[in-house]
């Protein structure tokens, strides 16, 4: 039951609701027993055991009072009318009572539905905000599609299993304790003994709840992996296509989906034996207590009427119902209770990348961004950097050259924290990163990555991603000077265009220069150019190009690339081999060291 008490302190912005929930589910119970209540007099009637009533009964919670409260009142119908006077008398009691028992039931439902609905609202909140909150090391160890999974799939199993038991666990325990008050004022000892018939069938259920939580939990497992096997076929179904691959593909989706439908149909098989299985049980208990009953009222030495037998009965037969339903609503927490547990694993986990208590504000970069005995490691034994030393003057361009591997993105990674070094660190104007604001530093600069990440959505919002209520026309002259002004414009409605998703409907060189006009907009004093140009034509790459230029000047730039033509004319090169610098300078100077840098640029002058 911990994952209820999970879920339960999301209903605190919600507890008036819950209480107007729980004060109409009390008032349906009453009238519901009263309209059983209301037929021991028709059954006495029916027997020849009614017994006419001129003095008003004294309020108190039993079902004596009750009867003698109906005898009461049909007393002068009896008179009046005769039996069948009073006969009617109680139909149209009931009905009303009835009436008044759904009306407050639908009251119960009405508040219950804006607390599960508002409930489920703040747990997908709560889950998305953490996403994006975690750092990048997370999800290094996370399938994209279990992430989805748990933010889709999991919240709605909370809302099936869960939340839909709310109404259950605020009604039928209400309904069991007043009808149990009622069944002992009617027979205590018949009450008795049903009780101990009753945790016997209580032990059963629980052992099959417990089995099938631990199926939900591998079947929500499941489904992370299936919906990371179609992320997966979305993102490379070029190159699935290309590579004849489809049936390979296939047969490896068909063998994830047939481990979900197994696990599947044995959470199905045990969820589905809870309904009948209860049901067989109260039954069970219903038949030893007619016969433990039934000699009771055969028994002359006792004083149990027939017509009150029968309304226990009736009563104790509404009792089933709420004990089945919460023994269904206790199954369907269970089932719930592993995808609440998957939730609570994102909004548990532990963000490392955060400001410190005491964080410093900076707003502006005045000297130099100094690397200093920096190494990093992404498993706690391999380190990709190792005892980085490297000063980067304001104005200045230092490009991060070498093979791949060698630590060039992850330099440029921990510079705006989406990693922190584990060894030494970086500072800025003499102050470690880790001593400001985050958001202040991610302030300080902008990214331009060799995968143009774009959103579905118009030209306008992309380019003015984070940007705070930017115009038109501060997004055009960004536009501009990223020389992405002139196709923009020809495209159907403009910078209202909805590019598609990650901005497919455009070519890379038209998304890498949307990508640049969203970095001029922000206008940061430093740029950090993850291999900007690699993946485009002689054509695109020259606009891009130019378009960097124009970034670039006048800011601290890191530039990491694999075509060195174009870092020629950066101040200071930084060659990086197997996480360490191996040579520095400009270009000439590396040049006529005739090492590791002159070695690369060979190999790109013959290719």
């Amino acid at each position: 039951m911990k994952s209820l008490f999970k879920i339960i302190k999301y209903m605190i912005p919600y507890k008036m609701l819950a209480f107007l929930s729980i004060f109409a589910n009390i008032i349906h119970v009453i009238f519901h027993l009263l309209s059983i209540l209301a037929f021991i007099p028709f059954l006495q009637i029916l027997f020849g055991d009614s017994e006419r009533v001129y003095e008003k009964p004294s309020f108190e919670l039993t079902s004596d009072f009750v009867e003698q409260t109906f005898s009461y009142y049909m007393t002068p119908y009896i008179e009046l009318h005769g039996e069948l006077g009073a006969l009617y008398f109680i139909c149209v009691t009931v009905a009303v009572l009835f009436f008044f028992k759904n009306l407050f039931r639908y009251f119960s439902k009405f508040f219950i539905a804006s607390i599960r609905s508002g409930v489920v609202r703040d747990i997908r909140r709560d889950v998305y905000e953490k996403i994006l909150v975690l750092p990048l090391s997370f999800y290094s160890e996370e399938k994209k599609g279990d992430i989805i999974s748990r933010i889709t799939g999991d919240v709605q199993e909370i809302e099936w299993s869960i939340m839909n038991s709310l109404e259950l666990i605020f009604r039928d325990p209400i309904t069991i304790i007043l009808s149990l008050v009622f069944m002992i004022t009617i027979n205590a000892e018949l009450t008795l003994f049903s009780l101990i018939l009753l945790p016997i069938s209580g032990l059963i259920i629980g052992r099959i709840g417990k089995s099938l939580k631990r199926t939900s939990s591998k079947l929500q497992i499941r489904m992370g992996e299936l919906l990371s096997r179609v992320e997966e076929t979305l993102t490379g179904l070029r190159i699935i296509k290309a590579f004849n691959a489809e049936k390979e593909a296939n047969q490896k989706f068909e063998d994830i989906n047939e481990v979900y439908r197994t696990t599947m149909l044995r959470m199905f098989r045990k969820r589905d034996l809870a309904s009948p299985l209860s049901e067989f049980l109260g039954a069970m208990v219903m038949v030893v207590l007619v016969w433990y009953g039934g000699k009771m009222v055969l028994d002359p030495a006792i004083s149990f009427k027939g017509g009150e037998f029968i309304g226990y009965i009736a009563m104790f037969s509404q009792l089933l119902s709420p004990a089945k339903s919460l023994s269904t609503a206790y199954y369907n927490i269970q089932k719930g209770a592993a995808s609440t547990e998957r939730i609570e694993m994102i909004l548990q986990a532990e963000n490392t990348i955060k400001d410190k208590a005491d964080a410093k504000e900076i707003k502006t970069f005045q000297k130099e961004i100094l690397y200093k005995d920096l190494s990093f490691t992404y498993d706690g034994e391999h380190f990709v950097l190792k005892d980085i030393n490297l000063t980067i003057e304001k104005g200045k361009t230092v490009a991060l050259v070498g093979q791949s591997g060698g630590g060039k993105s992850t330099m440029a990674d921990l510079l705006p924290r989406f990693y922190d070094p584990h060894k030494g660190g970086i500072l800025i104007d003499d102050i470690d990163l880790r001593a400001y604001k985050l958001q202040d530093v991610r302030s300080l600069m902008g990214i331009v990555s060799q995968q143009s990440i774009l959103f579905n959505d118009t030209v306008f919002n992309n380019i003015a991603l984070g940007a705070e209520s930017p115009t038109i026309e501060e997004v055009i002259k960004a536009a501009k000077i990223a020389n992405a002004h002139e196709f923009i414009e020809a495209l159907a409605e403009g910078y209202n265009t909805n590019i598609g998703d990650g901005g497919n409907k455009l070519s890379g060189g038209q998304k890498q220069r949307i990508s640049i006009a969203r970095a001029v907009l922000k206008n940061p004093p430093i740029m950090i150019l993850d291999e900007a140009t690699s993946a485009l034509d002689t054509e695109s790459e020259k606009l891009v190009q130019d378009a960097l230029y124009k970034l670039m000047e006048n800011r601290t730039s890191v530039v990491i690339a694999h075509r060195l033509s174009t870092i020629q004319h950066a101040d200071e090169i930084i060659v990086i081999e197997n996480g360490e610098i191996v040579e520095r300078g400009n270009h000439e100077s590396l040049i006529a060291q005739a090492g590791v840098y002159k070695k690369l640029t060979d190999l790109q002058t013959f290719a």
